[in-house]
């Protein structure tokens, strides 16, 4: 899912004065399934909350599919993600509510500022490895690691939007023929055995979006998501412009095979920067807002 975009005003029906207990203040974006206000909890912690569509709101498949989000989300706890402090799927409106982070997405960082150093490279992979290692221990699988999922926070990066995600062994929510994901960050089996789908995917995505992170672009770039499909099923990466050094990790993370990929703790540990290394990812000064668990549709582009 991309990030939320700014879409001028939203409809008064979009605009409902409370989620649960919290007053929703400034609208920070919308996306193809949900608006996302600020709000502060009583605490005084700095809130985003996505709330759904009302037409989303009356559909029971879609409804199920948030309940799995929510669910998802709440099992997944650690450094490197986004925490819900609370959420409501079951209401009129259902919504869920995340910290706010503040920073720009992966995507936003290379396009403004260019690929990133390697020592950068090798910060945002052994955060996205932990991430990682964090989401497959909590039992659930992300299926849709992106550049624009991945938040640039002060304290290191952040793999956000488990709209898509689900347990290791749940059920694959989605009609049939519909494809889950985003293609050029999708492993071979997301197009060949959705349903054998397993924590190898996100494996080859991390390895996706750290090529995209080295040199603008992905392994499989096309025009066409039918052509990136084929060459991610068929096609070798193109991994001209990565770093040498990481050049044999990144093509064992896109092996077609998923038992031939690294695991989480095996990338952390080829990925650990030297004593006196760099800082995982340097975040400009200048940072646009983003919004954490943000809303998209299953295909992973907002509307």
């Amino acid at each position: 899912m991309p990030p939320l975009r700014r879409t001028g005003p939203v409809p008064e029906a979009e605009h409902p004065e409370y989620a649960g207990r919290y007053r929703l203040g400034e609208s920070l974006g919308t996306g193809g399934m949900g608006v996302v206000r600020l709000a502060t909890s009583d605490s005084g912690l700095r809130l985003a909350v996505k709330v759904v569509h009302r037409e989303h709101a009356a559909d029971p498949e879609f409804r199920a599919r948030f309940r799995q989000e929510v669910s998802a989300a709440r099992r997944v706890s650690g450094a490197f993600t986004a925490p819900v402090v609370d959420a409501d799927p079951e209401a009129a409106r259902p919504w869920m509510a995340t910290l706010f982070i503040e920073g720009p997405t992966l995507s936003e960082r290379v396009k403004r500022n260019g690929p990133l150093g390697a020592e950068e490279l090798r910060g945002l992979g052994a955060g996205l490895a932990e991430a990682l290692r964090d989401i497959h221990r909590a039992g659930v699988v992300h299926r849709d690691l992106k550049p624009s999922n991945v938040l640039l926070a002060a304290d290191g990066p952040k793999v956000i939007d488990f709209g898509i995600s689900r347990p290791v062994d749940g059920e694959v929510r989605t009609e049939t023929g519909k494809l889950i994901g985003t293609p050029p960050f999708m492993a071979p089996e997301q197009f060949q055995r959705p349903r054998d789908v397993g924590p190898a995917a996100d494996v080859f995505a991390m390895g996706a979006v750290l090529v995209h992170a080295a040199t603008g672009r992905g392994p499989f770039d096309s025009n066409s998501p039918y052509i990136v499909a084929y060459q991610v099923v068929h096609n070798e990466p193109d991994l001209a412009g990565v770093p040498e050094d990481l050049v044999p990790l990144l093509r064992r993370c896109l092996a077609k095979d998923p038992a031939a990929r690294p695991t989480p703790e095996e990338l952390m540990t080829a990925l650990r920067l030297p004593e006196g290394g760099a800082d995982p990812v340097r975040v400009p000064a200048q940072r646009r807002v983003v919004v954490a668990g943000a809303a998209g549709d299953a295909a992973g582009a907002a509307e």
